[in-house]
């Protein structure tokens, strides 16, 4: 009997490393990774012996958001020949802020975009301000200004980097993550929340900043100037940084028009800043300078996404020094409802 067992367990162990690639096949199969690894490597000849384009699934991937999409591309061995888009829902989130109030439907402008969520929460607010012609204490304006430029700042430091890493670069990653945390511990120290903060709110903000945040806010921002040098130092001059990007993916200006982009996008070769263009808050008084490309390609797009952290960072020096005291909400109660504590001790607190 123990011989028979020795030789049971002695086969069992063969079968299960013979089993090993079978089922890591078989599960990679039902993923849909084998049709995107592999496919593209195997020519596939039809019965004329014509040589024909695999096309095979790219994702879903999930781009800093929950609307998850996927790309059907059409690939000749390692060349994508043909891509085809297909875009989430984005879970309905419109359908879903039908049926709440403006301040319940805040937190849903925060999951659409998970890298700006304070620039989100701005534009559900404006909108909602602008339909009820609401008025904005002058406090509250430069303390968005402030968190929306912060948040440029992380957007783009995570967009040029990432894009880095894509390219072949990891090190701007590593660096620019450090920096990142940094920031974004005010969205911890004020709102309270890392990310989904659901700080700018219709009327106002949520809360007043912390003694001393204003000070913090301008150190760091100008210790992350030099950090911008560095990353810069190391990728803008690099020759094959520029092999990579210098007239690839160029956009001229009357497609960038016609395709409505916005943002760097478009700034690849139109001048166009909604902050100087059409301003909000309290952009007026801060002039920032509006840098444009001037071949539309991905090398001028990273170069303006470097410029306009610069920018961000010079907005934000300037803020805390401009910034006057006085109320953070409209005194409006249908639309900025009074604290906990004046609820509980009176309810007339609640009364427009």
């Amino acid at each position: 009997m123990q011989g028979g067992t020795a030789s049971a367990r002695y086969s069992y162990r063969v079968r299960a490393k013979e089993m090993h690639f079978w089922y890591w096949w078989y599960w990679t199969s039902s993923q849909g990774i084998i049709s995107f690894l592999f496919l593209p490597f195997f020519p596939m000849t039809t019965r004329n012996r014509q040589i024909k384009n695999f096309t095979s699934n790219s994702g879903p991937q999930h781009p800093a958001a929950h609307g998850v999409s996927r790309s059907v591309l059409e690939m000749n061995g390692e060349v994508v020949e043909r891509a085809e888009p297909h875009i989430g829902s984005l879970q309905g989130t419109e359908k879903l802020i039908e049926y709440k109030t403006y301040l319940q439907a805040l937190p849903y402008s925060d999951r659409s975009d998970y890298v700006s969520t304070m620039a989100q929460e701005h534009a559900h607010s404006s909108a909602v301000e602008r339909l009820l012609n609401c008025e904005v204490p002058l406090r509250a304006q430069y303390i968005r200004v402030s968190f929306r430029e912060i948040t440029r700042i992380s957007n783009h430091s995570l967009a040029s980097t990432t894009h880095a890493m894509d390219v072949g670069a990891s090190t701007p990653s590593l660096w620019a993550s450090e920096e990142r945390e940094k920031l974004l511990e005010f969205h911890e120290r004020v709102p309270g929340a890392r990310m989904h903060a659901s700080f700018i709110r219709p009327g106002g903000v949520a809360q007043d900043l912390p003694l001393g945040s204003c000070r913090d806010i301008d150190s760091s921002t100008q210790q992350f100037a030099s950090r911008i040098d560095e990353s810069e130092e190391m990728s803008t001059g690099n020759r094959i940084w520029k092999q990579r990007l210098v007239d690839i993916g160029t956009v001229t200006a009357q497609q960038a028009k016609d395709w409505g982009f916005s943002g760097v996008m478009l700034r690849g070769r139109v001048c166009w800043d909604s902050r100087r263009a059409a301003p909000y808050d309290v952009h007026d008084q801060s002039d920032p300078d509006v840098p444009v490309g001037t071949r539309g390609d991905r090398y001028d797009r990273y170069c303006i996404r470097i410029e306009e952290m610069r920018q961000s960072v010079r907005i934000i020096v300037q803020c805390p020094n401009q910034m006057p005291s006085g109320m953070i909400k409209a005194d409006d109660r249908k639309l900025c409802p009074p604290s906990r504590c004046r609820m509980k001790l009176s309810m007339e607190s609640c009364a427009v």
